[in-house]
């Protein structure tokens, strides 16, 4: 009961990490330069510019809270409290900090550092979010309803919704921050998924030794995991050995390395990195 506790509020702590950096790269960088990559804040921002007297934040939060009651009537309990509390919190984040921190044009002077800054926080954010099994809901919730109801490819409907979002900066801003949104939309679509990849990835250990025994017990008493075990021959010397198969984290990686030479200096090792395990002690389906 203990762990499930911990892990809720780990959970919690990183949804609200990750939304916190979502914000800051939509509102400080994303809004005012007019860069509409797609999902609910591109959408609030084209019609934040549209609409002087209802601002992007304010636009955020109505089609967001509109979604989500659209996710309760049509998906829910599919429609998790995390990606409702994320969603949420996004929304009054943004909305907060136009009247706390307001902005009347770009920090910088530099489109492209500002594009950079609105890439990098918003995939940061976002895979911090998805890596805990949340998201930040809007247009999420609805390529969940299209999936449910119609048989389109959501991905490509999703992704078609995301490009007209981008190109219509061209009319409502300008020429400049429409090829700044579509080369934020094309980068964005390979940054999330690299980022969540590199959060998640592991060392897959393959150790050729005659000291099985002690690195056995190394691996199960220090590093609390466990490991396969085989006998192998060699090719060249066809003298007997023995394989030991285990995968860890990328700090415990480190440590096994360097434990792994102190125990037998001799040892051949195999180390490749993998970017998902499923199973106790990682991560479950």
């Amino acid at each position: 009961m203990k762990d499930r506790v911990k892990k809720e509020i780990r959970d919690y702590f990183f949804i609200i990490v990750g939304t916190l950096m979502l914000t800051v790269g939509v509102y400080f960088f994303k809004i005012p330069n007019g860069f509409a990559t797609g999902g609910v804040s591109g959408i609030g921002t084209i019609l934040g510019k549209i609409t002087p007297h209802v601002s992007a934040g304010s636009w955020i939060m109505i089609i967001n809270i509109v979604l989500l009651l659209l996710g309760f009537a049509f998906l829910g309990k599919q429609n998790g409290v995390r990606t409702v509390f994320c969603s949420l919190l996004f929304s009054v984040l943004t909305y907060v900090l136009e009247f706390v921190v307001p902005m009347n044009g770009p920090l910088t002077d530099q489109p492209l550092l500002e594009l950079v800054y609105a890439m990098l926080l918003t995939a940061f954010g976002s895979a911090i979010i998805f890596n805990v099994g949340a998201s930040s809901g809007g247009t999420d919730i609805a390529a969940l309803i299209l999936k449910k109801y119609t048989r389109l490819d959501v991905g490509k409907a999703l992704l078609v919704v995301d490009f007209f979002v981008a190109a219509s900066t061209f009319v409502v801003f300008s020429v400049e921050a429409g090829l700044f949104s579509m080369a934020g939309l094309f980068a964005k679509a390979f940054l999330v998924d690299s980022i969540i990849d590199n959060i998640n990835s592991c060392k897959y250990f393959v150790v050729i030794t005659d000291k099985s025994d002690m690195i056995n017990e190394y691996i199960t008493a220090e590093l609390h995991h466990s490991c396969t075990i085989t006998d192998a021959t060699g090719g060249y010397s066809h003298t007997g050995k023995v394989m030991i198969h285990t995968v860890c984290k990328r700090i415990e990686a480190i440590k096994l390395r360097l434990h792994i030479k102190r125990i037998d200096p001799s040892a051949f090792i195999i180390i490749t990195t993998t970017s998902e395990i499923i199973g106790r002690g990682f991560r479950s389906i």
